[in-house]
């Protein structure tokens, strides 16, 4: 535990003892209003609040990531009242840093480190990211090492030069493909070591897995000789794929996120012929290559979530995340921001396990809780 942790924890508990011993008493005890007692009372409330303020503000040195504000209401304990507790979620929680606290008066408030994913979410202390100089794969690396209690691995192929690419942000030609890279990651705290799902075994991955309890594959073949994109795409998108799921179990990896594409089971839903399939499978079959993987992934025994995003863009969402049932989308767009993200939070969400999730982004769609995007799997 840091010491600012440390710190507001200590500031948690005096700000309940205050308001729970002095103030909720009060409230519990209403009086004729003018009398003495009540213009005391009310001396005493605001002497309470005021201290709690100060507390707050002043001795809580970091106010970023994890210290929140949850305002709440204060209810009297009567002797035939039950006290009731309402679980909310971390996204309907309202809260605010200490200079938005100054803005805010006649409010009771306490405050709490909270964790930044949904109560009852699985436990994961270690996570090794497969892929981690590219697109998707730096969002996720660049996510989780901001989350506290993790220890973030990304897997790169070769160490020295994934550190000076993920420092970067540059316009980059990859084979057939010209990508613009805005995404720049602080490796500092992430431990970077080598991982090529192509050359490397299963027991050489099995041990650069070793400790983890969850690894996201965001892996893929990058179009190059238009000669042997068959070649590359079964490579890396299946075999490649498979020898690290075989990694994963030989480690003891208990989740596994694996990030693919929509369209990828379009033949057994009618979709083979559709703009969206023959684009993308033209390209050395990538796409019959990466379900021949989630099949592999599926009948592995262990705990997945295959994430199958739409046309992936560079640029920040534009919509909301709309997150469906497999076989249900063969078109539109999603940030690799909001992939990302989608990623993260299928490794602490339940909801999650042992689903195939396909996502895009809609203007018009509503803005729905983190805690609520996997809601509808069940």
């Amino acid at each position: 535990v840091t010491l600012a942790r440390a710190r507001l924890l200590a500031n948690t508990s005096l700000s309940n003892f205050v308001v729970g011993t002095l103030v909720a008493p009060m409230m519990g005890k209403p009086r004729a209003s003018g009398s003495r007692w009540a213009k005391a009372s009310s001396r005493q409330v605001l002497i309470a609040l005021l201290a709690v303020y100060v507390l707050v503000l002043f001795t809580c040195d970091d106010y970023h990531g994890i210290q929140h504000v949850t305002f709440v209401p204060i209810l009297p304990a009567d002797a035939g009242t039950s006290q009731r507790t309402t679980a909310m979620d971390a996204d309907q929680v309202a809260l605010v840093d200490r200079r938005t606290a100054m803005l805010l008066g006649g409010s009771l408030f306490s405050t709490e480190t909270m964790s930044p994913f949904a109560a009852g979410a699985a436990e994961v202390k270690g996570v090794v990211v497969a892929g981690a100089t590219g697109q998707t794969g730096r969002r996720i690396l660049e996510r989780l090492g901001k989350v506290d209690g993790i220890s973030v691995t990304g897997g790169v192929r070769d160490v020295k030069e994934a550190q000076k690419k993920l420092g970067e942000a540059k316009v980059e030609i990859r084979g057939l493909m010209m990508d613009r890279i805005d995404a720049v990651v602080d490796t500092k705290g992430i431990a970077l070591k080598r991982l090529d799902v192509v050359k490397d075994s299963v027991d050489t991955m099995a041990s650069t897995l070793k400790g983890a309890d969850a690894l996201v594959i965001a892996t893929g073949f990058v179009p190059g000789n238009p000669f042997e994109l068959s070649k590359e795409a079964h490579a890396v998108d299946n075999l490649g794929t498979v020898a690290l799921i075989d990694a994963a179990k030989k480690a003891g990896v208990n989740k596994v996120v694996l990030v693919t594409s929509i369209l990828t089971n379009a033949r057994a839903w009618g979709q083979e012929n559709s703009p969206g399939f023959l684009a993308t499978n033209v390209f050395g079959g990538v796409l019959d290559e990466k379900l021949a993987a989630e099949k592999y992934l599926r009948a592995s025994g262990l705990d997945y979530t295959i994430v199958r995003p739409g046309g992936l863009k560079s640029t920040p969402p534009s919509g909301n995340l709309v997150v469906k049932r497999e076989d249900t989308t063969n078109g539109d767009e999603i940030s690799r921001d909001l992939v990302a993200d989608v990623c993260i939070a299928s490794l602490f969400d339940s909801k999650a396990s042992n689903k195939v999730v396909e996502i895009v982004e809609d203007e018009t769609a509503p803005n729905v809780p983190k805690s609520e995007w996997f809601a509808k799997l069940a």
